[in-house]
């Protein structure tokens, strides 16, 4: 491998090989790469695009950095991703909506980062629960249960693994061609017949424009397709959380109480959307709305709840958690109702720094290892366009401790403008399908 003119090319402005990325990416998995070098790297790639060819090549090569899987299942092998936002636990009630249409679901999901939740985490909240399968148990639960959600082996995507860390100390993160590769990289190791994007925009979103998302969405569309996934994505908004909670534990009783029944609304309405987009790419509907039906009634019939509480069950948590989950989720010691000082209209919201309140009462990491606390968050927020009498709630804190609650009540208070009227942006801004 040589590594020195790999670089070099990059300095130059060209675009590397193929061959010298796989071996560049199986480097970064073994080592052989320096921190150093992988650093270069790096930032080559952030200052000079590797253009449409490059970046595949760049996905394939770290996705053959480790081991991929392949399956020999009844029905197709599909998968969501989210680029991350508040209150999103879509993937909860997308993926067992999936199985009860006929597909397979091993999901490959991420911890918490910067303000955003992590599926992984809010999984955790539930007693007992593990999401560091071995690779035979994964392939074991997915033939059995039809639906597995955990993380990442040490052997999925190495290079990726390595890259990232580098990537967060040289300030290269927000590389288009980076971040496509890191995304994919995973996701395609994981053998998947089809894939749904979810791009978030917005206030609570790592892409604050509708504009932003939208490259970022067409990068990761036509690098899937390009890879040979069948991918589209849909831009939806961030600017207020998806669901009314943010939190581990508040999140999943609000992936619960869609799963059973109790409760529609945008996480409803967006999950059955982007589960409707994979369906027709991976052959289970003719149409998206055929798809959006297929979604709709394996949730409303209760086959997705029965099919969540199989793989719970299958991952060490409760056999009865879809009739018991609200006795069996922790609960913070503290709880505190946000009052707005004024009467209005409710116009917009500071999404990251809602996120970050939930953070700092200890829904999420400040470092690696920090411990979360489950039960802690904010829940009952007020929506976009709500109009509020004085001293109405806007909001409902979780937390460990009374001086936590009021300090994450004041960012609340200052995050949640009041005023005379607004025009909340759709819940769906856009699909990309090239």
């Amino acid at each position: 491998m040589d590594t020195r003119g790999l670089l070099s090319d990059l300095r130059a402005g060209r675009v590397p090989a193929s061959d010298d990325l796989r071996a560049f990416a199986r480097g970064l998995g073994t080592g052989e790469v320096s921190d150093a070098q992988a650093g270069a790297f790096a930032m080559g790639v952030c200052l000079g695009a590797l253009g449409q060819e490059g970046r595949v090549a760049l996905t394939l090569a770290m996705r053959d950095s480790g081991d991929c899987l392949s399956w020999d299942l009844s029905g197709p092998v599909l998968d969501k991703h989210s680029t991350g936002g508040l209150g999103d636990c879509t993937s909860l009630i997308i993926a067992p909506a999936l199985v009860a249409c006929g597909a397979y679901v091993p999901m490959i999901s991420g911890r918490g980062l910067g303000h955003t939740g992590g599926t992984l985490d809010k999984l955790e909240a539930i007693p007992d629960l593990r999401t560091d399968l071995s690779e035979a148990r994964l392939r074991r639960q997915v033939a059995e249960v039809g639906c597995a959600i955990v993380g990442a082996t040490g052997r999925i995507a190495p290079a990726d693994k390595r890259l990232y860390a580098v990537r967060d100390v040289t300030s290269t993160v927000d590389s288009l061609d980076l971040i496509t590769a890191s995304i994919l990289s995973k996701k395609l190791a994981a053998g998947l017949g089809a894939l749904v994007l979810d791009v978030k925009w917005g206030t609570g979103a790592f892409m604050t424009s509708p504009e932003a998302a939208r490259g970022l969405a067409q990068s990761l569309v036509s690098t899937a397709n390009a890879a040979g996934c069948p991918t589209t994505a849909l831009i939806s908004d961030m600017n207020q959380p998806l669901a009314s909670a943010m939190g581990n534990a508040l999140e999943i009783a609000g992936a619960m109480a869609v799963l059973t029944g109790a409760a529609r609304g945008p996480l409803f309405d967006l999950s059955c959307a982007l589960g409707a987009e994979v369906l027709v790419s991976g052959g289970l509907a003719q149409t998206v709305a055929q798809g959006v039906t297929q979604m709709q009634t394996a949730i409303t019939s209760g086959a997705a709840a029965e099919v969540f509480e199989r793989t719970i069950a299958a991952q060490g948590g409760p056999r009865r958690f879809a009739s018991e989950w609200a006795a069996l989720l922790p609960e913070a010691t503290v709880i505190q109702e946000v009052y707005t000082p004024e009467a209005g209209v409710v116009t917009a919201m500071d999404g990251k720094a809602l996120g970050s309140a939930v953070v700092a009462l200890g829904g999420g990491r400040l470092v690696e290892t920090d411990q979360v606390d489950p039960s802690v968050g904010i829940s009952d927020m007020v929506r976009l366009g709500q109009r509020l009498d004085r001293g109405a709630p806007i909001a409902r804190i979780h937390a460990r401790t009374e001086a936590e609650a009021d300090r994450a009540a004041q960012v609340v208070l200052a995050a949640v403008q009041i005023g005379e009227a607004v025009d909340p942006a759709p819940l769906v801004v856009e699909r990309i399908t090239a």
